[in-house]
């Protein structure tokens, strides 16, 4: 039912950003090949552009070395043999300029959209690739009709290119016929270069239709559906049910850690019928007392009921109890405006323990001082 559901269902959502990172992870993302075409072929006419010269004055000299022979070396068996490794070599050194940058062009063109990607699971075999009946449909789709159009199109638009260059260099290429060899050779080398660059300019203009419509299709490909979304976001942050059942259960195993620390409390001053704060000093370890426990409602009357069990003191204090309990968090410091308030229920306790043991008077509560901003009404 759920894919039925989603079958009927628009995709009109963009790729969430998890959608996206699964898509790289499968092999999935954004390429133009006339891109890397393009790069291709602009990297060999610049390189023929730039290292041309070169690559013809080689010529010329491998033309020169193979041509011309010493008598001596036309009945020498192996000179043949010498003399066509030299010129592989020569050739290689001559052209490996041009052979790196079209190496650099092919590797750079291919991720110049979707960037560098390694992914076993692109090429591993799918068995509805060889699906006869899914291939005859892959033969006749909108897209197959659109690369169609697209192959028409690149080759109708250099077939234009290559007849104004061939138009623009006629009586360039016809004048070649009377020159000399050697400078022949260097302006055959020239015009081709410049005519290759031309025509490979043509590619730009394909290459610059080509990549935005490879990333909107690719884009496109990755929509959802609004039930797609929704499944992800459960998928990924969980449950509401569950989320809810895990937030009580963290709320309870704190609870149960809190209610640990109770027992060690100098002092629980409280509400005493909403609020219950359980406070801590030791002067050797600690700069100002904390809190170790503190609650409302059930929470505090739990609290109150452990400390009666493990003999700690309880005070009625609600002003300060109130400030506290919203002042500070379980297990931090108390601040700095209720530092002469607790100082004095601290006091107080002592004082009080001393009477119990008979070595002092009973002492007077104090007026606990509250800094405004931090009294609490309710």
């Amino acid at each position: 039912m759920a894919e039925e559901n989603d079958n009927s269902q628009e995709k009109t959502e963009e790729p969430t950003p998890r959608r996206l990172e699964k898509a790289r992870e499968d092999g999935q993302t954004a390429r133009s090949k006339e891109l890397a075409t393009m790069a291709v072929l602009l990297a060999g006419a610049g390189g023929l552009l730039v290292f041309g010269n070169t690559l013809a004055m080689a010529l010329e000299d491998i033309m020169r070395g193979a041509f011309v022979l010493e008598r001596s070396e036309i009945f020498n068996p192996r000179f043949m043999s010498t003399q066509l490794i030299a010129s592989a070599w020569d050739v290689t050194i001559a052209v490996s300029p041009i052979l790196l940058l079209l190496l650099i062009a092919a590797i750079a063109g291919p991720i110049g959209i979707g960037g560098l990607l390694f992914s076993g699971k692109a090429i591993a075999p799918k068995l509805n690739r060889m699906d006869p009946i899914k291939g005859l449909k892959r033969m006749f789709s909108l897209r197959s009709l659109i690369e169609l159009v697209k192959a028409v199109l690149k080759v109708g638009l250099v077939l234009v290119v290559a007849l104004l260059i061939l138009n623009f260099r006629t009586d360039d290429l016809l004048s070649i016929s009377e020159e000399p060899a050697v400078p022949a050779m260097a302006h055959v080398v020239w015009t081709l270069a410049w005519s290759f660059f031309f025509l490979s300019c043509a590619t730009i203009i394909i290459a610059a239709i080509d990549v935005p419509f490879q990333l909107y299709d690719h884009q496109k490909k990755l929509r959802m559906t609004k039930q797609e979304v929704k499944d992800e976001h459960k998928d990924t942050e969980g449950k509401p049910e569950v989320k809810g059942k895990i937030r009580q259960l963290q709320r309870e195993m704190a609870q149960r850690r809190m209610m640990q620390d109770v027992p060690s409390a100098d002092v629980v001053i409280t509400n005493p019928t909403h609020y219950a704060v359980a406070l801590k000093y030791d002067q050797k370890r600690m700069g100002a007392p904390v809190v170790v426990a503190k609650g409302n409602d059930e929470v505090a009357f739990k609290i109150m009921e452990i400390a009666r069990e493990h003999k700690v003191e309880l005070l009625r204090a609600p002003p300060l109890t109130r400030a506290v309990y919203h002042n500070t968090k379980v297990g931090e410091e108390i601040p700095d405006g209720l530092y002469m308030a607790v100082a004095q229920v601290l006091a107080y306790i002592f004082q009080l323990r001393q009477f119990r043991k008979g070595h002092a008077t009973k002492p007077t509560m104090p007026d606990f001082p509250i800094p405004r901003d931090m009294r609490r009404d309710v």
